[in-house]
């Protein structure tokens, strides 16, 4: 199991923490594969009843290694980064997230994918992939406006302006927000509570609850993927990365 990836299982929930802290849990390809290699034996272990998913208190995620990102573009629909929201996409077990801190880019765009995110009042939520030349990944075209309604959606993924864990709260991102120490316990809390009961009820209600979302998540996450890559090689992209360097 990669280093940077801690899980556990236990009274039905796999727990998979995110823990690159000197990159500020930036992903990269070793992360994704470790994450979906996790999710899958997870899916596949009668056991495993939910997912949680959080980070640090001090950060969920930096979004995506920047100079990896460069080096190595997610330019296959077979790469780690895709296999891994493919996975969350198509998950049947329920999914809870808490973040604390900042959760950028790919840290916010993979949580639309979650069934319950919990979040301490120091989160901050942002998809500033418009500041990179970059359009929006994960299934955050259709997912977000639907979560956030259009407008809310259309200003963070165009402007790429940073919203707190209130304003997420209040926008219908989050299901509550907590103090940073009690956020996890109230996590692992409500996992433990949605694994003790029926499986299959379980199952089935998350089910019935995306079934409509089914067909239209897959065929926008493959568009977005496939203007995602040309977004990659367009000069505008090519300069913000290279800012970026600079800075």
């Amino acid at each position: 199991m990669n280093q940077h990836l801690i899980t556990e299982i236990q009274d039905g929930v796999l727990r998979m923490e995110i823990s690159r802290p000197e990159k500020k849990n930036a992903f990269n390809r070793d992360l994704y594969a470790a994450l979906a290699q996790a999710l899958e034996s997870g899916l596949a272990d009668p056991a495993v009843r939910v997912v949680l998913l959080h980070g640090q208190p001090e950060i969920f995620s930096a979004g995506n290694d920047i100079g990896e990102f460069v080096s190595f573009p997610p330019s296959d629909p077979d790469s780690p980064a895709v296999r891994f929201l493919r996975l969350l996409a198509d998950c049947p077990k329920p999914m809870i997230a808490a973040v604390s801190g900042a959760a950028i880019g790919i840290g916010t765009t993979l949580l639309l994918h979650f069934d319950a995110i919990y979040a301490s009042d120091t989160a901050r939520f942002s998809v500033p992939f418009t500041h990179l030349g970059l359009t929006p990944e994960g299934g955050s075209s259709l997912l977000m406006p639907l979560i956030l309604g259009y407008q809310k959606a259309a200003e963070m993924l165009l402007f790429g302006d940073a919203i707190d864990a209130r304003e997420a709260y209040q926008a219908g991102l989050v299901n509550k927000v907590l103090p940073v120490e009690e956020l996890l316990p109230y996590a692992r809390d409500r996992a433990a509570n949605l694994a003790a009961r029926s499986p299959w009820a379980v199952a089935q209600t998350k089910s019935l609850l995306r079934q409509s979302l089914t067909n239209r998540l897959g065929q926008t996450m493959s568009d977005e993927f496939a203007v995602f890559s040309r977004a990659l090689e367009t000069p505008e992209a090519r300069a913000a990365f290279a800012a970026f360097f600079n800075r």
